[in-house]
């Protein structure tokens, strides 16, 4: 049984990664703001489940404060194993207010990087970065090895500073931390602000979807409980960068990609019911297309995406029809 901390576990990846790390009798310490970003009782309704357990530890707490951080560190005692997936999120929020993208993305990573370099038996940090970090980049797949220095949003701008900050503290400070680029995340309990939700709400509501771009734009859509797979695969492959080498960084991914408009046409039959498309031009920030080259992460962490986009949208519309049902 191991202590492992993970930051926004009441968010949609964390409460995934709190709730896959306590079916396997682990103590999970969570930390989470309860940020209002969305809708506050959704977040509720992660922590009720999560509390059920009774190796999860739960601290009400900004990353970004440093002596709440330090208070309930110190109260946990043995810290020694962290995955970082506190951010605020969202490539168009981060257009309209960056102010809280210092606060949680950057100086809440320095927190959490300092309390980890200064634990003196610490094993392994793990963080999300974002598929959002490759910009305009154009050739595809996306490999781990292409240039990341021309970020189109100040989100990913963000999160490539976090690359940088643990970059340094690897070399500086010799711990293993590992960096994760996540593509498209989606599945039961995701955020209100994501396109499946959004969309979903919509179509059930008889209210126009908007699609940006006139839907010519692609993702790679990636399910949560593959997602969760490698997060926890990479949290079980610490590896201290020899001189000079930079610290492993990897991109979870589904490998292939799906139009938009392919998406669109999945989640309707998914719900039975026709969207009403509302065409709009391509948003500031946004990436015409994603995929991810999975290559190292397949090799380094045995990470294998198994669930299709058909698969995983059907599971989406199911809990959001029982979650919102429920609260009638």
């Amino acid at each position: 049984m191991t202590k492992i901390l993970v930051t926004g576990a009441a968010g949609f990846i964390g409460f995934h990664v709190a709730k896959a790390l306590l079916e396997k009798d682990h103590i999970v310490v969570g930390f989470d703001n309860m940020n209002p970003y969305y809708s506050v009782k959704l977040k509720d309704a992660r922590l009720e489940l999560l509390s059920k357990y009774p190796n999860f530890h739960f601290y009400k707490l900004d990353i970004s404060d440093n002596d709440a951080v330090e208070k309930a560190w110190k109260k946990e005692a043995s810290l020694t194993k962290v995955i970082n997936l506190a951010a605020q999120a969202g490539v168009r929020y981060s257009i309209q207010d960056p102010f809280p993208y210092v606060t949680s993305n950057l100086m809440g990573f320095t927190v959490i990087l300092e309390k980890c370099r200064r634990q003196s038996d610490f094993k392994h940090l793990v963080y999300a970065s974002t598929s959002s970090i490759y910009g305009s980049n154009k050739e595809l797949p996306f490999s781990e090895s292409q240039k990341t220095d021309a970020p189109i949003s100040f989100y990913a701008a963000t999160k490539k500073a976090n690359e940088l900050m643990a970059q340094s503290y690897s070399h500086l400070y010799h711990f293993p931390i590992t960096g994760l680029r996540l593509f498209t995340v989606y599945g039961p309990w995701g955020r209100p602000d994501m396109s499946i939700f959004k969309f979903t709400k919509a179509i059930l509501n008889d209210e126009p979807i908007d699609v940006f771009n006139n839907g010519q734009m692609a993702r790679d859509f990636t399910y949560i409980d593959d997602i969760v797979q490698g997060i926890l695969a990479a949290l079980e492959k610490p590896i201290i960068p020899k001189a000079d080498q930079l610290h492993p960084i990897y991109n979870l991914g589904n490998k292939g990609r799906e139009s938009l408009l392919t998406f669109i046409e999945v989640l309707e039959k998914s719900i039975g019911k026709k969207a009403i498309k509302n065409f709009l031009p391509l948003q500031d920030g946004d990436i015409l297309e994603t995929q991810s080259d999975i290559k190292m992460a397949e090799k380094n962490l045995g990470y294998n995406p198994k669930t299709s986009i058909s698969e995983g949208i059907s599971n989406f519309v199911d809990w959001y029809k029982s979650y919102y049902h429920s609260e009638r």
